[in-house]
C-alpha cells in the first residue's frame, strides 16, 4: 500500500495542506548487513543472525492548514528529523499515511543537494532544479537569492570553500525565495549571526502572511512561542501533545526540561 500521497489540490479550511495519520517509522539493523548474499541466505535458513528494531516515531497524528506555522519540539532523539524526512517524501513511513497537498521545499540537511566543486552560482541553479523550478524562473529569482543570502562577493567561489554559516544562508535563501506551498526548516533559523537570524524570522513571517505553510524544528522555545500558531511535542518517538495552545504546551515542555517528568495527557485535553 502506498503510504505517502502527494497531490496538488485547491485547499479549503476543511482540507489540510499536510496531515499525518498514525505515522510510525521503524529502523532495522543487524549483522547481516556486512555479509554477502550467500552467507545471508545461509544464516536466514539456519536463523543464525540478529535483527534489531528501533521505532524512531510511533503513531504521530497531526493536521495543518494553509498559512499555519507548526513548531516541532523535543529533546535530541525525539524523532523530529525522522518525521520531517517522512513528511518531505525522503522516507516512506513503516505504518500510517502522510498526505500532502502542495509543493514542499525542505531544509533538513544544509549541505545536501549541493556540489562542493561547483560555484555558488551553479549550486543555486542546481538546488532550484532539484526543487522543480525552471531555469527561466531561477534566472529571474537568482539576484534576490544572492542578495538575501549576503553572498554577492562569493558567487563564483566553490561551494566547499564557504563557511557552514554561508552554506546555511544560501540554502535558506533558495528555499524561502522560490515560493513553496510548504517550507520545512530543521534548525535552520539558528544559524548565522544575530542580524541574519532576525532577517530570517522576518522572512518567515512574510511567507506565512502570504499564505504559505511552514514547519519549524527548533531548540529555541522563545522562537517557537513568537512564530508558531501550532505545536507538536515529540519525546522518544512518541507524541506528547499537538495543538494550537502554543503557550500551554511550551510551558509544559520547559517544566519537563527541568524535571524530566512528562506531564499527564489530561493536561492537554
Amino acid at each position: 500500500m502506498k503510504k505517502v500521497k502527494n497531490t496538488i489540490t485547491i485547499n479549503t479550511e476543511k482540507t489540510p495542506i499536510l496531515s499525518c495519520s498514525n505515522v510510525s517509522i521503524r529502523y532495522v539493523s543487524g549483522d547481516f548487513k556486512e555479509i554477502g548474499i550467500k552467507e545471508f541466505l545461509l544464516r536466514k535458513i539456519t536463523r543464525n543472525y540478529k535483527i534489531n528494531e528501533f521505532w524512531a516515531d510511533r503513531n504521530v497524528n497531526f493536521a495543518i492548514y494553509r498559512g499555519d506555522m507548526l513548531g516541532i519540539i523535543g529533546t535530541n532523539g525525539a524523532g523530529k528529523s525522522t518525521l520531517l524526512k517522512a513528511v518531505s517524501g525522503i522516507m516512506v513511513p513503516t505504518e500510517g499515511v502522510v498526505e500532502c497537498n502542495g509543493k514542499i521545499a525542505a531544509l533538513l540537511e544544509l549541505g545536501s543537494g549541493f556540489d562542493g566543486e561547483l560555484t555558488v552560482r551553479e549550486n543555486t541553479y542546481l538546488r532550484g532544479a532539484m526543487l522543480g523550478y525552471t531555469k527561466k524562473f531561477m534566472k529571474a529569482t537568482y539576484d534576490d537569492i544572492i542578495k538575501f543570502s549576503e553572498l554577492e562577493e562569493y558567487q563564483d567561489r566553490a561551494f566547499k570553500h564557504l563557511s557552514s554559516g554561508m552554506k546555511a544562508r544560501l540554502a535558506f535563501s533558495i528555499a524561502s525565495l522560490v515560493n513553496p506551498d510548504i517550507l520545512i526548516l530543521d534548525e535552520v533559523l539558528s544559524v548565522g549571526d544575530g542580524a541574519f537570524r532576525a532577517k530570517s524570522e522576518a522572512k518567515m513571517k512574510a511567507i506565512i502572511n502570504g499564505g504559505a505553510t511552514t514547519i519549524l524544528v527548533s531548540h529555541s522555545i522563545a522562537q517557537v512561542r513568537a512564530m508558531c500558531n501550532k505545536i507538536l511535542w515529540l519525546d522518544h518517538g512518541n507524541q506528547v501533545a499537538f495543538g494550537d495552545d502554543v503557550k500551554k504546551i511550551c510551558d509544559a515542555y520547559e517544566i519537563y526540561l527541568q524535571t524530566k517528568v512528562l506531564p499527564s495527557p489530561d493536561l492537554f485535553k
